[in-house]
């Protein structure tokens, strides 16, 4: 791996952070000001997106964070699905009038399922994850699986479209918009193409996605997100905007286990809906059965939510590197491959923070705690 090779060219931009303190409530680094957000989603109810979503509620409602919306697109599951799994998660919580949800992306700019079944058949490997592609798309209101508790029944998805709010919000609040970008990068692409004088406006952007030094998940080398529209994440990456990636490589050490798991589930004095709905939805796996309540050893990475915590408080990424990141688009076993570049990079690319190590226990501290508040999100007078 590139890793090995260029050790000593990464010594040289690799920032290692020693962080001995916990999460101590609002105390541990905590911003000068409210970051304003943008979260663009491919929503779920209670899995990553889902969780960030509420850990986001909770912070905005103590006046540490505020998002200005939820922006949807297709990538776990299709948009439909996504918006109406958002719509009851703002209504849920309590902040339908704060925070809206608006529908973007449908479909990849280029990643069509013809292409994809070419793929996965000229070169398989990888978990075989498609998301959205595993299911029919939804042609109508009756086609959606309600969450456990319902939908939504006074929420409605927003008139503007995900583009141009993302467009709009960024040109309100110039220089102070940050977009976590935790699903595909369809809508952030199509507004940037669209409205390039935004560029330069943006406050930086945050994603979860890539695999930059290890294998990836859905393909032998690439990351679901990237891999769902790789164009998008192209064009994305390339813009000369402030970026930090949360790839695979940091995601595949931080990991949710049984004793971590309970302290969401399981507390007695913390029970809410949002821990019901945690226990209901993560806590047999993802086949249904195999889970944390039926196999003690069971676990499962942590994916989404670390970039909301990377916002809030930067020092729990331990270990980071600067690099040039890129994106393959070509047919083949590379689609969707990301690739980090610590010198000579190719023409066009722009350097940012890669994430490689996180504060673990920090980390949980901060995720538990915003997972276990209480539920509907007690709002600033």
């Amino acid at each position: 791996m590139r890793r090995i090779l260029m050790a000593l060219i990464c010594a040289a931009s690799v920032t290692t952070v020693v962080h001995h303190s916990a999460y101590a409530g609002n105390t541990l680094n905590a911003p000068a000001g409210p970051p304003k957000i943008i979260i663009d989603s491919d929503y779920n109810t209670l899995s990553d997106d889902g969780q960030l979503g509420v850990m986001a509620a909770q912070l905005q409602a103590q006046g540490s964070l505020k998002v200005l919306g939820i922006t949807v697109v297709s990538g776990n599951q299709w948009l439909k699905q996504g918006v109406a799994d958002a719509l009851k998660s703002v209504e849920r919580l309590g902040v339908e009038n704060q925070v809206g949800v608006y529908a973007g992306a449908n479909y990849p700019l280029s990643h069509d399922f013809a292409t994809i079944r070419a793929e996965l058949k000229a070169f398989p490997g990888g978990d075989g994850y498609l998301g959205a592609w595993n299911t029919p798309e939804p042609k109508s209101d009756s086609d959606l699986v309600a969450p456990p508790d319902g939908f939504a029944t006074h929420t409605k998805v927003q008139s503007q479209s995900a583009v141009d709010f993302i467009v709009e919000s960024v040109k309100r609040y110039p220089g102070e918009v940050t977009i976590l970008a935790i699903g595909p990068l369809t809508n952030i692409a199509l507004a940037t193409r669209a409205h390039p004088e935004i560029v330069p406006l943006i406050k930086q952007i945050i994603y979860m996605g890539g695999a930059i030094d290890v294998p990836g998940n859905t393909t032998r080398t690439a990351e679901f997100n990237w891999w769902f529209d790789p164009e998008a994440a192209k064009t994305v990456l390339h813009l000369p905007i402030k970026q930090v990636v949360i790839p695979l490589d940091v995601t595949d050490t931080v990991q949710m286990d049984k004793a971590l798991y309970d302290r969401v589930a399981h507390d007695p004095a913390k029970q809410t809906i949002i821990t019901q709905l945690f226990k209901t939805l993560n806590g047999y796996g993802f086949d249904g059965k195999n889970g944390f309540e039926t196999n003690p050893n069971y676990t499962t990475n942590i994916w989404d939510t670390l970039t909301l915590a990377y916002l809030m408080h930067p020092s729990f990424a331990t270990q980071t590197v600067d690099e040039w990141v890129d994106v393959d688009t070509s047919f083949g076993t590379n689609d969707g491959k990301a690739t980090g570049y610590t010198s000579s990079p190719p023409a066009g690319l722009r350097k940012m923070t890669v994430v490689k190590r996180f504060d673990n226990p920090a980390f949980f501290d901060f995720y538990v705690d915003l997972l276990t508040r209480p539920v509907p999100v007690k709002l600033p007078d």
